[in-house]
């Protein structure tokens, strides 16, 4: 089975202030726009899957594959460049997909999204009362306490070892997809070029994602899809139920029988939803 296809189109867009963000596309040009924020140290090589009625523009966060590094980015910072993103390429008010560590991204798209999928997100884990491991729940606390400091260790990651993190946790449903040749090849891909101008825009997303999200959840008043597969342990301690219920009409999937590769196995099922 093939889960990955190449991008039809590859592009950079200059901002205002002479950034560049590069982007992918996938589906028909003239198809409804969904920009999608890939997970952690994933660059725009690595899409939804097998699209024909979107058109999916996968984009890199600053300082990740060809987008220019900001130092010391918010999310609010991001949010302000895909506005202007969107401006610059006349995308009107497309709709807003984040995969695992893209979610919280995503999320602070919400003001200028149609709707919003979060397709096995990463939670916002540093939140009062969320239940961790001991080791995750210290590594929580380190990025919380000393973001500085926290920055500096996420910087030690390279590809490789983004791999065999992956590999060397993932349930045997999803390796099913990311050992496949065509994924894998393509996951690589992503990885290699996402710290192609080094760590510090992967050390800078995951201490935004893993701290806690200045983001007002409440206040979102566009369509939103929670999608976690049944057998996903790694990115919500609960599969997004407490994040559903912190976001006003939020609608939670669980899908039986999947894993963390969700994004890959049931992209026609999302899409459709969307």
């Amino acid at each position: 089975m093939t889960y990955v296809s190449d991008p039809a189109r590859l592009g950079e867009t200059r901002l205002a202030d002479g950034r560049i963000l590069g982007w992918a596309e996938w589906g028909p040009s003239d198809a409804r726009p969904v920009l999608f924020c890939p997970g952690a140290a994933t660059s725009r090589w690595l899409g939804m899957g097998d699209v024909d009625a979107v058109r999916v523009i996968a984009i890199d966060r600053p300082g990740i594959g060809v987008s220019s590094p900001k130092p010391g980015r918010t999310f609010a910072d991001f949010a302000a460049d895909i506005g202007e993103l969107v401006e610059l390429r006349g995308l009107g008010r497309p709709a807003v997909v984040g995969n695992s560590q893209g979610a919280p991204f995503a999320l602070a798209c919400a003001g200028l999204a149609s709707a919003l999928v979060i397709v096995s997100g990463a939670d916002e884990i540093a939140a009062p009362g969320v239940d961790l491991p001991v080791a995750l729940r210290d590594l929580v606390g380190r990025v919380v306490g000393d973001p500085a400091g926290a920055e500096k260790f996420f910087a030690g990651f390279s590809a490789d070892a983004m791999w065999d993190m992956v590999m060397g946790s993932a349930d045997p449903r999803d390796l099913v997809v990311y050992r496949e040749p065509g994924f894998a090849a393509a996951y690589r891909r992503a990885l290699a070029e996402a710290f192609a101008q080094g760590t510090a825009g992967y050390a800078r997303d995951t201490v935004l994602a893993m701290g806690r999200w200045p983001l007002a959840l409440e206040r979102i008043d566009v369509p939103v899809g929670i999608w976690y597969g049944e057998h996903d342990t790694s990115h919500s301690p609960d599969r997004g139920a407490r994040l559903a219920s912190r976001i006003p009409g939020a609608v939670r999937h669980i899908v039986p029988d999947a894993g963390a590769s969700l994004l890959w196995t049931h992209t026609a099922e999302i899409i459709r939803v969307l």
